[in-house]
């Protein structure tokens, strides 16, 4: 797989569609074509990344993670192979998520 550095990621918004993108994209999906579902993950009672899952068609899931502590983003395919990993430079304010959801 491979490791990239990110554009500049500074929102949630911005971390949502650089997932939806780069899950599309990989698998050749039109973009916006299918839903992204998201969890907070949670260790020690702190949030410390959250989960996406693209619902595909023919019921595939794709799925990245955010790692809040290493500042990454992980990426799998259907099979849960990891395909791709991204460093980002900056971190979405991950408590601001949890404040509003």
């Amino acid at each position: 797989f491979m490791i990239t550095l990110a554009p500049v990621i500074q929102t949630l918004d911005q971390l949502r569609e650089y997932v939806n993108t780069t899950l599309c994209e990989h698998n050749q999906l039109e973009i916006g074509e299918f839903p992204l579902t998201e969890r907070i993950l949670v260790r020690f009672d702190r949030p410390c990344g959250i989960f996406f899952c693209l619902h595909g068609p023919r019921a595939v899931k794709l799925s990245a993670i955010w790692e809040t502590e290493r500042n990454t983003v992980l990426f799998y395919g259907s099979t849960g192979e990891r395909f791709h990993k991204t460093q980002l430079v900056e971190a979405p304010r991950l408590d601001l998520a949890t404040a509003n959801g």
